[in-house]
């Protein structure tokens, strides 16, 4: 960005009038004159000082400031201005901020195009000949506009041939399924497509600006007749501003166009050149905290059993990205298949070979919620209006294109009314003046005003035919008619002619008269001519949020060292085998001292030896726990039933009273409280003095379902032996 210097000095010797206090060490020469500044002093400031301006104002008078002691203020009086550094940033960072937010990131309204692509599009447009040109020669005549690099201007065009809509390619330019580059601009060629040609130019409707150096003229914006922004779909990021327009299908932006202009509802939603399987109920219109999911389509191979096949793939992703993120999720154990093999040509096919033993079913969850299968995408739809930054959502942008595409046809068809008119206007002048023979007139004249003079007498009686006032230079074109037209000319062919002009002109009248129609019209013809190949490749559809602890694949085995009280995926060796886990599950481990804990599975971790009961804990399904224990060393038997509730991993919780020596005499857990209702136990107690009964049978239905915390209800007073589930 070029830099901006601060306004001339009346002096006209004064390069600069900014300057920051200097530091007290600086050197000033004691003999420098006061008329003449030295390095380190300001320069005159010939601009009187605002109020409203907070840099600091140096009266006339002594400064305690060595350096300012003798410049203080300028030669005519004039008190200097100093500005801070800090408000030097601010004003500077503020422009730098407006620069990339207008001139770089984000898409006009108008056109739907960045700088850099517009320019790029003029440059294509003053060099078509119909002929395709080198990428690099395209380059070199966009940097006539565009003030950046060359690799900034071609990686724009690239992007613009690959979205294969304003511009044709010939040559290898990349892969946008496989991620693989473009070859260099030296050899690979474009040109503007017909489409582009169509919609996009008209150099008598264009609003022209200087070029950043002066020298060539450049469009503001193209008067474009499509909704190039909503068809391409944009991504940008500017100083404190994030731009994310998804691109969307080119039948259905003209389907929508006519409905706008008909006045009638419609609904827009992206489709991506990569295919796959879209759920968009949450696009919001394409605005901030809209959000769309985006799905890789795979399917089983028939006849192939444990092997999956991907067929697309989801918007901003590539076969190496996506065999990237299969590869991760494998290596860390959330999926787990034999191999994964890349197929892609011209059309997406990876291949992922399931490990033996897993479901396709299973797996295909699974890949939807660890890799990149399934992405989100959050649209933030924003364009400059009015030299600002504007949210406005796909139907608005979509509304405006379809006004504007009718304002741009009106422009067109007025001009043509024009240029007929004027063509009219000339061909019955033309008739007049050789039909009359008043070409035979201006023989004997001998000057200038006499020849003019001469036609505005013969024309005189037929003024009154023709529909405009005739001017003194449509008298001067008449004397340009060569002596061969007249010589050739016949009235009948110039009647036919002229006829032939009212004809159009009536026509286009018409059309002026019905411009909706002539603009719904044009807009079919536009589908007729460019949209046959350009069907929806997303398919549209609605799927549920799959949790990652559901999607999650069996792939470890759990053991577990009873004596020593570790547990683990890694424990094979002298571990007992416990049961089959993922990574992502988390495990319920009861102690004999009535603690429990709930911990991610890991690879080995200490939760204390010889564990009542370990298993898998789910939050989504409850359970209901059956717990006898005794208080202390030598204390009460107490039963409860109780649910986990809300817990937090690997905090120790205590089911007993808390006493030192407590220990747990039976266990219990159901899946439900009907199942937790129908359980019946005994309790067989410590043989002693004048205790006839040493039985006591319990329902444990008498015992209602309370929270973890709970004490429990007392059993037994005496000694217990033991618990156990009565058959």
């Amino acid at each position: 960005m070029p830099s901006k210097r601060p306004p001339s000095s009346s002096n006209p010797d004064d390069d600069q009038l900014n300057f920051d206090l200097p530091d007290d060490n600086a050197s000033v020469s004691p003999d420098a004159p006061a008329d003449s500044p030295s390095k380190n002093s300001p320069a005159p400031h010939s601009s009187a000082p605002s109020s409203e301006d907070s840099s600091e104002i140096i009266p006339p008078g002594p400064r305690s400031h060595p350096a300012l002691a003798s410049t203080s203020f300028g030669n005519d009086g004039t008190p200097l201005r100093l500005n801070h550094v800090g408000e030097m940033y601010g004003h500077w960072f503020l422009d730098y901020a407006s620069y990339v937010i207008l001139e770089r990131a984000v898409p006009h309204l108008n056109d739907g195009l960045k700088p850099v692509q517009r320019r790029i599009l003029h440059a294509m447009e003053r060099m078509d000949d119909g002929r395709f040109n080198k990428v690099a020669n395209i380059v070199g005549e966009t940097m006539k506009y565009h003030p950046h690099g060359d690799s900034a201007i071609t990686e724009a065009l690239v992007g613009l041939g690959q979205k294969d809509l304003l511009v044709e390619t010939q040559g290898n330019w990349g892969n946008i399924l496989t991620g693989d580059d473009a070859a260099a601009g030296r050899y690979i060629e474009a040109r503007l497509s017909k489409f582009a040609l169509d919609v996009l130019f008209n150099s008598r409707l264009t609003t022209w600006a200087s070029s950043y150096d002066g020298r060539y003229p450049e469009p503001v914006t193209f008067p474009a007749k499509f909704p190039i922004l909503l068809a391409q779909g944009v991504e940008g990021i500017a100083v404190g501003l994030a731009c994310k327009i998804l691109p969307h299908n080119f039948n259905e932006l003209i389907d929508a166009c006519i409905e706008a202009l008909r006045g009638n509802p419609f609904t827009l939603v992206p489709d991506f050149v990569t295919g796959g399987i879209m759920d968009a109920s949450e696009y919001n219109d394409g605005l901030r905290g809209g959000k769309i999911r985006v799905r890789a389509r795979i399917e089983e191979v028939p006849k192939k059993k444990g092997l999956l096949r991907i067929t697309e793939i989801p918007f901003g992703t590539t076969s190496g990205s996506l065999i990237d993120s299969i590869t991760s999720a494998n290596e860390k154990g959330k999926i787990k298949i034999a191999s994964v093999v890349d197929m892609t040509a011209e059309k997406i096919e990876i291949l992922i070979q399931l490990a033996p033993g897993t479901e396709a079913e299973d797996m295909l969850k699974a890949l939807y919620v660890f890799t990149d299968c399934e992405v989100s995408l959050s649209p933030n739809s924003v364009v400059i209006r009015d030299d600002k930054p504007a949210f406005l959502s796909v139907s608005e942008l979509l509304k405006h294109s379809a006004q504007q595409t009718k304002d741009v046809l009106r422009q067109e068809l007025e001009m043509k009314l024009g240029d007929l008119d004027e063509k009219w206007h000339f061909s019955s002048l033309e008739k007049i003046f050789i039909e009359k023979r008043i070409y035979r007139d201006i023989e004997e004249c001998t000057t200038w005003d006499a020849v003019m003079a001469a036609i505005w007498k013969g024309l005189k009686p037929y003024l009154k035919l023709l529909r405009r006032e005739v001017t003194d230079d449509d008298v001067k074109a008449l004397t340009e008619i060569k002596i061969k037209r007249i010589s050739k000319f016949n009235s009948f062919e110039a009647d036919e002619f002229l006829r032939g002009l009212e004809e159009q002109i009536e026509i286009i009248k018409g059309h002026l008269a019905q411009l909706t129609r002539y603009t719904i019209n044009w807009y079919k013809e536009i589908k007729k001519k460019y949209g046959t190949n350009r069907q929806r490749r997303t398919e549209i559809t609605t799927f549920d949020r799959v949790a990652a602890s559901a999607a999650a694949v069996a792939t470890e085995t759990l053991y577990i060292q009873r004596t020593e009280g570790y547990i683990g995926y890694a424990l094979k060796r002298g571990g007992e085998v416990l049961f089959k886990c993922s990574r992502l599950d988390d495990i319920i481990v009861f102690l004999d001292d009535g603690t429990v804990r709930v911990s991610r599975v890991s690879e080995k971790a200490f939760f204390g030896a010889n564990p009542v009961n370990v298993a898998l804990f789910d939050r989504e399904a409850p359970k209901i726990y059956t717990l006898f224990y005794r208080d202390g060393s030598r204390g009460r038997l107490y039963a409860k039933r109780f649910t986990m509730g809300g817990i937090t991993r690997d905090t120790v919780y205590d089911l007993t009273k808390g006493a030192k020596g407590s220990k747990v005499f039976y266990f219990a857990v159901h899946s439900t409280e009907e199942e937790s209702n129908a359980l019946e136990v005994v309790v067989h107690l410590q043989p002693a003095p004048r205790l006839r009964k040493l039985e006591i049978e319990l329902k444990m239905a008498d015992f209602a379902v309370k929270a973890r915390n709970a004490q429990g209800n007392i059993v037994a007073e005496t000694s217990v032996k033991r618990v156990a589930r009565r058959r």
